[in-house]
């Protein structure tokens, strides 16, 4: 995008506030630790951070309008998003706004309804400091993947596993193994409408993930990947259309 691109990193900002060791990881919140990374990279033209604490939920109509991508991390407070909140974050991605839903924002209200399943899965959090995952590439040629290892090892990670109840990628990118022996499919990119959608599974809060350069990079790259783009003179939906050639 000749401008850059305009994020919106949504963050439900729960935890933060009520644990008092997600508070000590994330002493300013996880959405401002992405944040700050994102800020600095390039083609990034600005971004906002909203939380569920905000007015409108952090989903007012002149934020959704100004976001050309916007990434979501949520947790405990799914259910107190309204349903009319997450059908205008639908209806932008629609229009071509990209979504990037990080971690347990698998079962959040704008993906399950992007989706159009349970979005349901298996996790564990083994004896509470998780365990070890490596992400493996699946898909080297994809943008998301640029300037990675074919793999990222995490020592602590919460597991999720199959089958995760989604409808196939249009493309897969990671597949996750954990220390225990499940697998999963840990990222996944879709196209909805105008719009594109990439599901990254690592984030959970009592783990320092949003401090790994490797996974805030993926984080990037999915916004460079789900950013807009646009067909000269826009493109005309749901309208009468004549002909471009002579007809009879």
């Amino acid at each position: 995008m000749d401008k850059g691109i305009r994020v919106t990193v949504w963050n439900e900002g729960v935890h933060e506030r009520q644990h008092e060791a997600v508070k000590k990881i994330y002493p300013k919140g996880m959405g401002r630790q992405i944040a700050q990374y994102l800020k600095k990279q390039p083609g990034i033209a600005s971004v906002h951070v909203s939380e569920l604490s905000d007015p409108d939920q952090g989903l007012a109509d002149k934020i959704l309008k100004n976001t050309d991508v916007m990434t979501w991390w949520g947790h405990m407070a799914h259910h107190e998003v309204t349903d009319e909140n997450a059908a205008r974050v639908q209806q932008r991605v629609l229009e071509g706004m990209g979504l990037v839903v990080l971690h347990s924002g698998h079962l959040s209200k704008p993906f399950v309804r992007l989706m159009g399943t349970t979005c349901m899965l298996k996790w564990r959090e083994w004896k509470g400091i998780g365990e070890k995952e490596r992400l493996w590439v699946v898909d080297p040629a994809h943008p998301i993947v640029d300037g990675l290892p074919e793999y990222i090892e995490l020592e602590r990670a919460e597991m999720y596993g199959e089958h995760f109840d989604i409808p196939p990628p249009d493309q897969l990118v990671f597949i996750s193994w954990f220390q225990g022996g499940e697998v999963f499919r840990s990222g996944c990119c879709w196209h909805r409408g105008l719009g594109k959608v990439f599901y990254f599974r690592p984030g959970h809060e009592t783990i320092p993930i949003y401090y790994n350069e490797q996974i805030l990079k993926v984080i990037y790259n999915g916004v460079k990947w789900a950013a807009p783009t646009a067909v000269k003179g826009g493109i005309k939906r749901d309208h009468f259309d004549p002909p471009l050639e002579k007809m009879e």
